[in-house]
């Protein structure tokens, strides 16, 4: 049976000349990799040739069509089994860098990119590319790439390195106090410079932190309605609407700025590979010209981008720490993230202009702000109180239809951001965060009784937060209507 585990991060002291071979390691490691990832593709495509195999696939869900689908892929060696008989070669051939189990794992992940296109979770597989291979693990702490927590040091195949442990790190000191599972080597690209890592995935739950001021109270109820780039938040004590993951802006202009820099020099290097309509000449097979400036501003981007994904996930953490001050049941609204970042297939005119509409919908705001990010840590930090993020039934709920006084549904376009009741205007987004906070123990339906109770309380805390967005100093949220 499979344990909790967790991860904790610390930097490694390397030389020079063990950094030439972790990166020699690690280039071998993407080797295996995209020859494992070939293979298993190419059986895949072999087994879906078969007439028989699509047959199978649309055979009504159940035992027998799990014996049928099994069958294919036993008769394919489309396995993860299959594939570690597979790799055993390479790694006797490897085996003074890469260990046998190391060399199973990098298998392992190239079958699973495999299987995300065998469920319809993704349309192909993509190979790795020279230096954008950045992390091998082992299997256990027992053989290959393992922790020695007597010396504080990792051993891997005649290598030799420090942890950096700071001693006043009390943090990292508990947590290594639980039983490392197995280690992984990290890379990361910091300025321009290398830097390596060892993750250790360890058992159990992340030990709690001196200044962490989550509540104890597990009947405090927290409701929250996330957007694409705005998160609403409801309590009994507090009620806030503000932006995910706020601060991101001027990063998020200065790598659109970068990008726009990027294609301008790749266009001037290389101006034989464009049509005259400035699309990609398909049939010009010469090299890509990159010059000393291009890979300058390539560096930069790479780098912005870095520090981008950081502060999401920091402001990501910060504010799920938040929200658990509040209250330990939490409550949230079930999305379908991949639907928004869809294109919209149907192509429309618009009646004002007669021009066709655009097709795109949330994919640049949903890659900014990462929603699902958010929720996924907010969940682990509820799961390791014993507890787990509770989802409402959106279908059933329609908790941006539904009005509690009349209890009734009104359709509402997204332009609409206020409902109008007797005793004032209540922002949607706010309202939303509200009803799914007072829904009843089966998350299917609003618990009206409830949401009456509550109600002035809501109202006082909704006027309070209002006024605080209007005397904001910055630009007013765009979906906020005010």
């Amino acid at each position: 049976m499979a344990t909790p585990t967790y991860v904790l991060t610390l930097p490694l002291k390397t030389t020079v000349w063990q950094e030439h071979i972790l990166e020699k390691r690690l280039n071998i490691g993407r080797n295996i990799y995209n020859a494992c990832l070939g293979e298993a593709w190419r059986r895949y495509k072999y087994m879906t040739r078969n007439p028989q195999y699509w047959q199978a696939v649309r055979v009504e869900k159940g035992k027998e069509r799990n014996r049928l689908l099994n069958n294919f892929k036993e008769q394919y060696g489309v396995r993860r089994f299959h594939l570690n008989m597979y790799v055993q070669n390479m790694g006797r051939k490897f085996r003074q860098n890469i260990g046998s189990q190391m060399a199973q794992n990098i298998a392992e992940r190239a079958f699973s990119a495999v299987e995300k296109v065998m469920y319809g979770n993704g349309k192909t597989v993509r190979f790795c590319r020279v230096g954008e291979f950045y992390s091998l693990e082992e299997k256990t702490n027992k053989t290959g790439f393992r922790y020695f927590p007597e010396q504080q040091h990792v051993e891997w195949l005649g290598l030799t390195m420090r942890v950096l442990l700071k001693a006043n790190d009390e943090y990292a000191h508990i947590a290594l106090q639980d039983r490392v599972k197995y280690c992984r080597l990290l890379k990361k690209v910091i300025r321009g410079k290398n830097r390596y890592f060892v993750q250790f995935a360890l058992e159990g739950f992340p030990p709690k932190k001196r200044n962490q001021n989550h509540s104890d109270d597990t009947e405090k109820r927290v409701g929250i309605d996330i957007g694409t780039s705005t998160i609403a938040v409801v309590s009994d004590t507090k009620v806030e609407l503000t932006e995910l993951a706020k601060g991101l802006a001027n990063d998020e202009q200065g790598k659109r700025v970068l990008q726009r820099k990027l294609d301008r020099q790749r266009r001037a290097n290389n101006p034989d590979k464009y049509n005259a309509d400035g699309t990609i000449n398909r049939s010009n097979r010469e090299k890509w010209v990159q010059s000393q400036n291009y890979l300058k501003t390539k560096r930069k981007l790479a780098e912005l981008s870095r520090k981008i994904v950081d502060k999401r996930k920091q402001k990501h953490n910060q504010y799920a720490n938040f929200v658990l001050s509040l209250g330990l049941d939490v409550r949230v609204e079930n999305m379908n993230y991949k639907g928004l970042q869809a294109r919209a297939k149907k192509t429309e005119v618009s009646k004002k202009t007669g021009k066709f509409k655009r097709k795109k919908r949330f994919g640049k705001s949903l890659a900014n702000r990462a929603p699902a990010m958010f929720l996924t840590i907010l969940d682990n930090k509820l799961k390791a109180k014993g507890l787990e993020l509770k989802r409402i039934d959106t279908a059933k709920v329609k908790a941006s239809q539904f009005e509690h006084f009349t209890q009734t549904y009104v359709k509402k376009t997204l332009a609409t951001r206020w409902n109008h009741f007797e005793q004032g205007d209540i922002q949607r987004d706010l309202y939303s965060a509200f009803l799914i906070m007072n829904t009843k123990g089966n998350l299917r339906e609003v618990d009206v009784d409830r949401a009456n109770e509550t109600w002035n309380n809501f109202f006082n805390l909704h006027q309070q937060e209002i006024e605080r967005i209007k005397h904001l100093n910055k630009k007013q949220l765009c979906s906020i209507g005010l």
